[in-house]
Formats: structure tokens, sequence, C-alpha cells
């Protein structure tokens, strides 16, 4: 690529100097038949047609005026030489505008998936990208979404996404055979969720959930983490709550207002409509549950970190700027999430100030937040022993 740039530059500073020299023979050759028919006394013409008088007309051998005096002379060569550098100034900017071309027409794409579509959790991939800060990295994103962990990886599994925006307690499926692996700690502690009931006092409060069932969106998502935590931190065991595995949020509302579910744990903006809708109330909020946790983390599959690591270090890069650009222009970024969360402009900007903080700032993994997550996976019965979480995850694609 900038062995084509190179030549390309060659060539147009070429043209240009060639442009700017002037025709000294052209002139010389005009002066030399005007001395000759001064000489001889004969006009500079020829016999021929064509110049206003039938066979005996005849037409001039240049159509160059006779010399100029020597001041107009000097004053076309000094205008000559002022040419030159404006024409090279030309030529550098012709040279940068090949250069940013050829880089815009070689953004790689990289597709990418989000376990949930509303959730604020997964708006900075949409942040970076419509404002340009993924394509500064020579990234072209496609961005999908999928209804909860099991259905990214099942996406990751197939080939259809390089890199998955999941949850902590998705480097289970790792365990399992998933052919993926963590590359960044995406965010801390679950503050993105609240557990919605109906606003007909069915239940009451967080107390009235024993034996209920409660619409989660996969089995061993985050969802499900937290609700089998719940139960445990009530003394009810970690299936004193009935999970019901239903997919997107608006699966679960949908059932819930149904009366299918006694209740459901959704994303934030997802509970606040509930319930300025009237139809809802939240229960409970997970603000204190853990403070050592990782609800979310980027994975990427095997096969992109085996043949794709420079394209997982400009995403990267690209996301910490992204999310140290959302920490500092929050109304663009909220413009940007109430679109895609389909939320008004007050619940935004709310859910921005409540949500921003979880955010990592570096990506790095938290030993005690894993250690924690291990040892759930076997309190849980997803694992039946704790896993070598070093194995699940690699760090080498975060900037140094």
């Amino acid at each position: 690529m900038l062995a084509v740039i190179y030549r390309r530059c060659r060539r147009i500073v070429a043209k240009a100097g060639a442009a700017a020299s002037p025709p000294p023979t052209e002139l010389g050759l005009a002066r030399v038949r005007h001395l000759d028919s001064q000489k001889s006394g004969k006009p500079d013409f020829c016999p021929g047609e064509g110049q206003g008088g039938g066979r005996h007309a005849r037409i001039p051998l240049f159509t160059l005026s006779p010399p100029l005096p020597r001041k107009r002379r000097r004053e076309q060569t000094e205008s000559a030489a002022t040419m030159v550098p404006r024409l090279l100034l030309m030529a550098i900017v012709g040279c940068v505008l090949v250069a940013l071309s050829a880089s815009l027409t070689n953004a790689e794409t990289l597709r990418v998936g989000k376990a949930g579509r509303e959730a604020f959790s997964f708006v900075p991939v949409d942040v970076g990208a419509r404002t340009g800060i993924f394509k500064k990295h020579n990234l072209d994103l496609e961005i999908a979404s999928f209804g909860g962990d099991a259905r990214i990886q099942q996406a990751m599994a197939a080939d259809a996404i390089d890199v998955a925006l999941g949850s902590g307690p998705g480097l289970a499926f790792i365990v399992k055979g998933s052919p993926v692996k963590g590359i960044a700690a995406m965010a801390g502690p679950p503050l993105l969720f609240a557990l919605v009931v109906r606003a007909d006092d069915t239940l009451k409060a967080a107390d009235d959930l024993k034996g209920r069932k409660v619409g989660v969106s996969t089995v061993g998502s985050v969802t499900s983490w937290i609700i089998s935590e719940v139960s445990r931190q009530k003394g009810w065991g970690f299936d004193g709550i009935t999970q019901v595995p239903i997919g997107e949020d608006a699966s679960r509302i949908a059932a819930l207002k149904s009366k299918a579910l006694d209740g459901a744990i959704v994303n934030l903006a997802v509970a606040l409509k509930f319930v300025q809708a009237g139809e809802g109330k939240i229960v409970l909020r997970f603000n204190e549950l853990i403070k050592d946790f990782h609800v979310h983390v980027i994975f990427a599959t095997d096969k992109a970190i085996a043949g794709r690591p420079e394209r997982l270090r400009a995403f990267m890069k690209g996301w910490l700027e992204t999310i140290a650009f959302m920490r500092a222009n929050k109304a663009q970024t909220v413009k940007i999430a109430k679109e895609i969360m389909e939320t008004d402009e007050a619940t935004t900007s709310g859910i921005y100030d409540e949500l921003m903080p979880m955010f990592s700032n570096d990506g790095r993994f938290n030993p005690r937040a894993l250690a924690v997550l291990a040892r759930s996976f076997v309190e849980m019965k997803t694992l039946p022993t704790e896993p070598d979480m070093r194995k699940l995850y690699t760090e080498d694609f975060l900037p140094k």
C-alpha cells in the first residue's frame, strides 16, 4: 500500500514540475521566424488556404504573438517561478488525499455481537461507530444483537461474529468447549439490572419471590447468575427462585404482562419504561449485591485471535477511547443512547449518570472478581469444579 501511494505521489510531483517549466522552445522559434521575416521583407506567412482569401491566402507559421518586450518577458518568467511552489503544494496535498483515500477504502470489517439490544452496557460500540472512533483505527463494524449469553456464544461458535459483548458468567462456556476467550473486563458491579413485577400488587417486595417464576435471558447468563445469587443471599438456596429463560428483555416483559411470569430481571432502561407506562414497579436493584464482579466481558473467537490479532488490538483501542469519550461528552452520548434504547432524554440522562461508573477504563481483569465467578460456577452447579480462570482470558490485546 505504501509503495502504491509513493508511486502516485512521484507522478503527481513530476507532473507539477513539468507544468511549472516555461516553454522556451516555442518562444525562441517564434522570435527566429519574426527576425527572418524582418530581414527578408516578407511576412511570416506561407502559401495555403483558409486565411481569408482563396488560393493565394497565407496561414501563419505560428499562432504566437511576436516577442514580448523585455519587461513583459521578465514578468512572465517571475509568474512561472511563483507558480512552482503553488504546484508543488498542490502535489503534496494530492499525496495526502491519496493516502487518506487508500486508508479509508481499505478499512477492515469486524463483526461485533451484543448480548442485548437495548442495554446501556452495549451502547459504547454504537457510540464509537457513529462518532468515527473505530473508523480512526481503520475498522468498519458490523453490529448485531442477540438475546442473551447462550445465543451470542452460539453465534461465535458458528463463526457468525468475531467479537462479542457478553457477561462475566459467560466465561464458563469456554470450559464447556466454546471456541472463544475473554479479551477485556468490560464492566464491574451489576448496576445495569432491575427486577420488575406487575403493578397489581401480586408481589409487593423481593421477599415475596420465593418459589416464584422469574424471567431471565438464557441459562448461564448474567441475569441467571444474579437471580441465583439473590436466592442464596435470601437463604433460599440457589434454586429458591424458579428461573424461566425467555431471551430478549421485550419477551420477558410480554410474558410478565400475560402473567406467565411473576417477575423479570431486565436492563434498567426497559424497567424504567415499564414503570413509566404504569404497568409495573421495580422491587429490587443490584447495586449492593456484590462489589467484586465482572458483569460484562468482551470475548473474541479463537479464529479472530489467531488470524486477526492487530484488528482486535485496534478494536480495544477504539473501545477504551469510546469510554473516555462518553465520560467527557454526556450530551452527545445521551443523544445516541436514547435512540438505541428507545428512551426519552430525561430517562437516558438518568441512566447515563447511574451506569457510567461501572465501565472499566483499562479493560484489566480483577483477580478478586474472577475468584467470585470461579466459586459461583461450582455453587450454582454450572461447572463441577472451579476452573483455572487464567486459561479463560488474555490481556494481550489491551493497550500497553
